[in-house]
């Protein structure tokens, strides 16, 4: 049977609290994680003091880091810990040695498994130390004095005797560049003490118990909004019921489980809208806000970017269902958001008729003047506003694939793991006060439906003919990679992989407005941690 990735011990462990299948004994609330170290580490991690332990009380990860950590230290190890175990574990050592929001905030793609990210670390030593093998993120969502990350150097060539040959370091002296070089400047930059932490360690934490406002959106599918409802658990969770709905007004319902790490990190595993999903996400530090990524328990590629605000009562506009309105015709839009009034402005050149109205969500019918001026509006309801979350257009002047440049991995034909694809969108572009396409004051129109195309994008492409073999299927910009293993009828008998150019054809009145993007068909990923 084809497998997707797995999804760690974090959500499965919400997952089996949901269907009460947790073995182990007592569930994670319970246990005493000191206990559990002292039992099951402390063998090796000998005690260094109170509540201190050799080698473990000298770093700060994230829930994710830690989870890696118990997951090495039984598979290397013979470490022996149920789910319920690992879950009090990592909330323990989340809680006592994790991150300040503000330290990962740089690098949450990483934990939410955001895809086609490409990282932009501005220090090219640490990148070609680093962050040839792994993410650059798994480094610096980490936090250990230079000894520590000296010890870390020792143990990356212990582990992995051909790091230096796979970091291409053989034009310099390597050992002597890890073991100096790179601890004092990672020491320097990522230390175990900061104020941030020590700031975060003694507030108050927020609570996210009570109802918020979501809004959501999906690539291919589009926004998704309405309410969230979280309750306390008796066992240290909580529980999250959704009353959604999507662009086109369809429902998606569901709720599940989720836990807090740290006093922020928002783990969940839910059912929404019949499809089992996971929930990576951030709560602010004053707990208004609740912002990441839900996605596919058994494909993390496909999913939704999120933000929550807490609802207390005032008007509240958190987002809208369509993003853009051309002149002269109309559009039903829902707004999600707290305590609204079933009359809102569009701004000038709109007129608005309400259609129907929830505690949630307002939904009305727009139409734009003929002769309404292209360019952003800012959308008013109750005393709150979005700015440059809606536009009227005349025509689209630019398109562009986001994004840019996609990765999609060959599956299935029988072998363990199934294909990962790629969704990809054709954006409308105004060209802004400068008249110029690509520049930082063009107007965003959102997504719009486009005829899709592949192409061989080089030379070596149109030789191995990888537009012949690399897909299945494009529609809706959801490109499906074909099988994997060796195909006899490709040349060389080699996998269906391939580089291809990407067009997206947008109709635009009497004439056409094209996006090109690159699509790169690659092999399976066969390993998956729950930070790369």
């Amino acid at each position: 049977m084809t497998r997707r990735r797995r999804t760690g011990l974090l959500s499965a462990s919400l997952a089996a609290m949901t269907a009460g299948l947790l073995s182990g004994g007592a569930a994670a609330e319970t246990l005493d994680p000191k206990a559990l170290i002292t039992e099951r580490c402390a063998s090796c991690h000998t005690p260094e003091g109170t509540d201190s332990w050799k080698r473990i009380s000298h770093i700060r990860k994230t829930p994710e880091g830690w989870e890696m950590t118990l997951f090495r230290m039984g598979h290397l190890h013979g470490a022996k810990l149920s789910a319920n175990e690992a879950t009090a574990l990592i909330r323990y050592l989340s809680d006592t040695q994790g991150l300040a929001p503000s330290e990962t905030a740089d690098y949450r793609y990483i934990l939410e498994r955001q895809p086609n990210v490409s990282e932009a670390e501005a220090d090219e030593g640490l990148v070609t130390t680093c962050a040839r093998c792994h993410s650059f993120a798994r480094v610096a969502l980490q936090r250990r004095d230079a000894d520590e990350w000296l010890k870390l150097a020792n143990f990356h060539v212990g582990q992995f005797p051909t790091a230096e040959y796979q970091f291409m370091s053989r034009d310099h002296e390597y050992w002597k560049r890890i073991s100096t070089e790179m601890p004092k400047i990672l020491g320097d930059r990522f230390p175990y003490q900061t104020a941030a932490w020590t700031a975060w360690k003694d507030a108050d934490k927020p609570d996210p118990a009570g109802t918020w406002i979501v809004s959501a959106y999906q690539p291919g599918r589009g926004a998704i909004g309405g309410s969230m409802a979280v309750a306390p658990a008796a066992d240290g969770t909580y529980t999250v019921t959704y009353d959604l709905v999507d662009a086109s007004g369809q429902p998606v319902a569901g709720g599940g489980l989720a836990t807090v790490f740290g006093g922020y990190e928002w783990r969940a595993s839910t059912d929404l809208g019949g499809g089992s999903m996971r929930e990576i996400m951030a709560l602010s530090e004053d707990g208004k806000t609740l912002s990441g990524r839900m996605f596919q328990a058994d494909a993390d590629e496909i999913g939704a970017r999120v933000t929550a605000v807490k609802a207390d009562g005032q008007p509240t506009l958190v987002g809208l269902s369509q993003a853009s309105l051309k002149a002269g015709e109309s559009k039903t839009v829902t707004l999600y958001g707290d305590a609204l009034p079933s009359t809102v402005d569009f701004g000038p050149g709109i007129t608005v008729a309400p259609l129907t109205a929830a505690g949630d969500r307002v939904t009305v019918k727009v139409t734009a003047a003929k002769d309404a001026a292209p360019g952003w509006r800012t959308v008013k309801a109750g005393g709150s506003e979005l700015s440059q979350a809606f536009a009227v257009y005349k025509s689209v002047d630019s398109v562009k694939v986001e994004p840019e440049t996609a990765v999609a991995r060959v599956g299935g034909g029988g072998g363990a793991m199934a294909a990962i694809t790629a969704q990809l969108e054709a954006v409308g572009y105004l060209n802004g006060a400068d008249g110029e396409p690509g520049t930082d004051d063009d107007v965003r129109l959102g997504a719009l439906p486009a005829t899709w195309t592949a192409a061989n994008r080089d030379a070596a492409a149109e030789a191995m003919e990888d537009a012949k073999f690399a897909l299945t299927s494009h529609g809706g910009g959801l490109f499906q990679p074909a099988l994997a293993g060796p195909n006899p009828q490709r040349r060389f008998g080699t996998n269906n992989v391939g580089d291809l150019a990407v067009t997206a054809a947008v109709k635009n009145g009497g004439k056409t407005v094209t996006g090109e993007g690159r699509l790169v068909v690659t092999v399976q990923r066969w390993n998956d941690p729950p930070i790369h």
